[in-house]
């Protein structure tokens, strides 16, 4: 749900509730620079897993591979949500082969997308992991 100041196009982002049903850290909201993840602002990017949310300083995208998720694929999830920043792109290719080869699917989407599918599959109790860029570099 927007708020009236990120419908007038500030900087105060988007407040996003969500409930805990699912456990693991919860996004609250987002900004163009960062991420509100329960009570704490992560500012640029975030590592997520259903136990724990980091501060992530990646590469750039075109550069993604195993070594820059490896916080967040042990033990391996489901799938591992990739927040691309403002607007969608796709990962390398040969990171989406490596994910599906250890059985890990891959969903790239904008950054504010992942942050709310975050929120939806967590209620669900779905393994999850995400790697979100900030929106804007």
């Amino acid at each position: 749900m927007r708020s009236a100041s990120a419908r007038a196009g500030s900087d105060s982002g988007v407040k996003i509730n969500r409930e805990r049903d699912g456990g693991g850290p919860i996004i609250r909201g987002f900004t163009r620079t960062g991420f509100r993840l329960d009570e704490e602002t992560v500012l640029e990017a975030a590592l997520l897993t259903i136990r724990e949310a980091r501060a992530w300083s990646p590469p750039p995208l075109t550069a993604l591979d195993e070594g820059a998720l490896a916080a967040i694929l042990e033990p391996a999830p489901e799938f591992v949500l990739i927040g691309t920043g403002a607007n969608l792109a796709r990962p390398p290719r040969a990171l989406v082969d490596a994910l599906e080869a250890r059985g890990m699917g891959v969903e790239p989407m904008d950054s504010r997308a992942a942050a709310r599918a975050w929120g939806v599959l967590r209620s669900e109790g779905r393994e999850i992991a995400a790697a979100l860029y900030p929106l804007e570099a």
